[in-house]
Formats: C-alpha cells, sequence, structure tokens
C-alpha cells in the first residue's frame, strides 16, 4: 500500500495550488492572452482562432477574454500592434548601440531580421487577414519619426542637405522589410540576406553622398547684383 502524503507535503500541495489561482493584473492577463493568440495564429493561422479557443487556451472564461477584448478584430489589431512596437523596440536599442554607420545599417538590419525569422510566420498571417489591413506592414509603424532621425545622421555625417537625405532614407527604410519578405519565401541563410541589404543600403548612401556633391547640390545662384 502506498504511503499517504504527510501533512508537509499536503501542505506544499495546496500551497502551489493557491500560487497558481493567484489573481494577475489586467495588463499581465491581458498580455497572456495575446501570447495564447500568437501561438495559435502561428501554428495554424488566424482561421484557427476563436474566443472559445482562447479562453480554454489561457485557462479562463470566454466572457473574461470579451472583457479584455470585446471583438476579434480589436484583439488582432491589439497583436499586430505589440509586435510592431516589439521590433522597433528591438531596432532602437541596436541602433543607439552603435559607433559607426555601418555598425548602425548592420545592427538594425540584423535585429529586423532575426526578428522576421523568429516572429515573421506571426505578422505574415497577421498582415494577410483582411480587417487589418490597414496595419499591415511593419514599416509603416513609426516610419516618420525613424526616418526623420536617420536623415539626421546622414545630413550631419555626410553632409547632405535634408531634402535629399529624407527621401532617400524613407526609400531605404523599406529594403530590410523587402529582405525579411525574401527570407521568409526563400531557403537563404539569413546572414546572407543581411550582407546583401546593408552592402544595398550603405552603398546607396554613399552613392547619393558622392552624387550629392556633383550635382544633387542645390545650386548656389549670383545675386543680381553680382550678374555681370
Amino acid at each position: 500500500m502506498a504511503d499517504k502524503p504527510t501533512f508537509e507535503v499536503l501542505q506544499s500541495i495546496m500551497s502551489k495550488d493557491k500560487k497558481s489561482r493567484t489573481r494577475l493584473s489586467p495588463e499581465v492577463r491581458k498580455d497572456l492572452i495575446l501570447d495564447h493568440a500568437a501561438t495559435v495564429i502561428a501554428s495554424e493561422g488566424v482561421s484557427g482562432l476563436s474566443m472559445d479557443r482562447l479562453a480554454k487556451e489561457a485557462g479562463i472564461s470566454k466572457s473574461l477574454v470579451y472583457a479584455y477584448y470585446p471583438s476579434m478584430k480589436g484583439l488582432l489589431q491589439t497583436l499586430l500592434q505589440r509586435e510592431y512596437k516589439r521590433l522597433r523596440h528591438l531596432q532602437i536599442e541596436a541602433a543607439d548601440s552603435a559607433d559607426t554607420w555601418e555598425q548602425l545599417v548592420r545592427r538594425v538590419t540584423s535585429t529586423y531580421l532575426l526578428y522576421i525569422e523568429e516572429r515573421g510566420l506571426i505578422l505574415d498571417r497577421l498582415a494577410a487577414e483582411p480587417t487589418l489591413s490597414d496595419h499591415g506592414d511593419p514599416t509603416e509603424y513609426s516610419r516618420e519619426q525613424s526616418v526623420s532621425f536617420l536623415a539626421g545622421i546622414v545630413c550631419e555625417n555626410f553632409g547632405i542637405d535634408m531634402s535629399v537625405a529624407l527621401p532617400a532614407m524613407d526609400i531605404s527604410f523599406g529594403m530590410p522589410a523587402a529582405a525579411g519578405h525574401y527570407l521568409t519565401r526563400h531557403d537563404v541563410s539569413r546572414q546572407t540576406i543581411e550582407d546583401i541589404t546593408v552592402v544595398m543600403m550603405i552603398g546607396s548612401v554613399e552613392a547619393i553622398s558622392q552624387k550629392y556633391s556633383t550635382s544633387l547640390k542645390p545650386l548656389i545662384k549670383p545675386s543680381a547684383k553680382e550678374t555681370p
């Protein structure tokens, strides 16, 4: 006959069970629901997700899921925005750690491609959802601020006027996204795609810098008094 559990063992079990039922804060609970949604989407797509499924996966009632996310569209939008925020935060950290232009381009690109390699399937499936058509491009999230930041660096370090640096950086901003799309659809190493993207981004700025010194720089015309 098996030994009966001691009082201390029973107390330990009850304590663990009590901890497992500890009330979570609304923010933690909302984040956990999104985590479960992301897991389902990664394995089965958006079509595999429902409020019933989420409640079961999260171990809570469906009414509680609705209390935090009244609609599936709102939940998916929140999840997509959370993914973009995390990605942009990681890229900002990467940019802040760089000491040279090449380091900045490589670290930001590497961070983006690594995130896409790990979470790209979730982003792709969310972006393909018709109800999220206005939120389906990671490059659009806080794009204006990021482009202005990069253009300022190019302006200061390469002597290129902001009127040229801004459109150049706005156009170049889409390169990592294009690289990420290629990475998720082809059997190729992330390092190879990273190297290609970095060369293209650095090369474009160098080419613009050279061209700017000869023909893109605004023409300085003599004043009327100086005209012969």
